[in-house]
């Protein structure tokens, strides 16, 4: 067993790799190698060549950008076991956002000459791959939703119960979220203040326990009807 199939089984936690034909599991893990990142350091910036696809299997990864002014935008904090970097694959264009290392990382990393040639020999594959990338577009189209037509609070509910439940990849839900509230801020485009406040709301409710770096889901469901609430409000009938 090479050191990059040691983490098969982290990867089988995920769903896109798990539901993937035996075959192609074992061709990205022969292909792969192991890349080890500190936190703060760079795995790719904007506008750099498609260098391939990666998975977490320890740590996380900050996706984002930062504009000329100086302000960030943070997409998602990528962790384990999160497959990332598949756009590239299919148009060949250069990156679209930056990706660092949140803290210590290990990826697994499957190059790009590698996955081009996988894909000739095999054209199939192509459509597990656009499968990797159709739930994230799915994901993408219920934020751009959520942040036109929520309220602030119920956004930041859902956006937890989303990290909770590893983006739809996993089974079950995490209670523990590794997770600063400024972090969770400029995922949502809110202001510090305004998620600090809703934060502690719900921690005055016994919805959440706020730590150092973290926030602890104490009451999954009523997290969740802080959700469920909005979206009644959003297709309540008017009164005539």
């Amino acid at each position: 067993m090479n050191e990059v199939s040691a983490w098969r089984p982290r990867l089988l936690n995920g769903h896109w790799f798990s539901q993937l034909p035996l075959s192609l599991q074992d061709s990205l893990l022969q292909a792969a190698r192991l890349q080890r990142l500190a936190a703060g350091e760079c795995l790719f910036q904007r506008g750099e060549p498609p260098s391939g696809l990666y998975a977490v299997v320890e740590g996380a990864m900050r996706i984002g950008a930062v504009s000329e002014q100086g302000k960030e935008a943070l997409l998602a904090l990528v962790e384990a076991p999160h497959w990332f970097g598949e756009i590239a694959l299919f148009d060949g264009q250069p990156r679209t956002h930056d990706a660092y290392a949140e803290v210590a990382c290990t990826l697994v990393w499957v190059p790009q000459p590698a996955l081009t040639a996988l894909l000739a020999e095999h054209p199939p594959y192509w459509r597990d791959f656009a499968l990797l990338m159709t739930q994230k577009l799915r994901l993408m189209f219920v934020v751009l939703e959520q942040q036109s037509l929520m309220a602030a609070a119920p956004r930041v509910a859902s956006r937890l119960l989303m990290i909770a439940q590893g983006y739809g990849e996993i089974d079950g839900s995490r209670r523990v979220l590794q997770l600063g509230q400024e972090q969770l801020a400029l995922m949502l485009s809110l202001s510090r203040q305004t998620t600090n406040q809703i934060l502690k709301d719900l921690q005055q409710q016994g919805v959440l326990r706020l730590g150092y770096g973290e926030i602890e889901i104490l009451d999954m469901a009523q997290l969740a009807a802080c959700v469920a609430a909005e979206s009644s409000a959003k297709i309540a009938p008017r009164s005539p």
